[in-house]
């Protein structure tokens, strides 16, 4: 059974961590920080049904992205405003565009589909530890990596093919 204190410890560690899946869930800093306060708070009353603290990662992220997927059932909102407040030079402003495309493209994704390549890609974590997190069998977890990756592929090589026919016709 883990302890009060290593959950303590074990959330101060990772609270950057813990935002940022949040936030790519609400995409507002404030619901973030609530995804995450609710989570933790699931947690501090769920924690005498973690019987080995080795698995409290997987345990917490589980709580976490149901608390995030639960934010979506109930809410839809879409903000880029930190993109937008500070002047960029060209090639950040090309590096940006390249980020918000993919940031775009990644949030277009059906929740399932999302909550997989962002734990993969941005929480850098196994598959196993996915499907473990998800309560899917591994199986599951990689054709839907799968099909994501393949939905962006899709996705951004025609946001590119948009850019050149649009760069084309104002420079005609």
């Amino acid at each position: 059974m883990a302890t009060t204190q290593a959950f303590r410890e074990y959330i101060t560690q990772n609270q950057q961590a813990f935002y940022r899946l949040a936030y790519s869930y609400t995409k507002n800093s404030d619901a973030a920080l609530d995804v995450v306060q609710d989570a933790i708070v699931k947690g501090i009353e769920k924690l005498h049904t973690l019987r080995n603290p080795a698995y409290m990662k997987t345990w917490f992220y589980r709580i976490l992205v149901n608390e995030g997927l639960n934010y979506l059932r109930g809410k839809k909102v879409v903000s880029l405003d930190e993109y937008a407040e500070s002047p960029l030079s060209a090639a950040e402003d090309r590096d940006v565009a390249q980020d918000v495309d993919l940031y775009n493209a990644v949030q277009r994704l059906e929740p399932k589909l999302r909550t997989v390549v962002i734990l993969r890609f941005f929480e850098d974590m196994k598959l196993e530890d996915i499907a473990s997190i998800t309560g899917d069998p591994l199986s599951t977890v990689k054709s839907r990596l799968y099909k994501a990756l393949k939905l962006l592929k899709v996705d951004l090589q025609e946001g590119v093919m948009r850019c050149r026919y649009l760069h084309h016709v104002q420079g005609s």
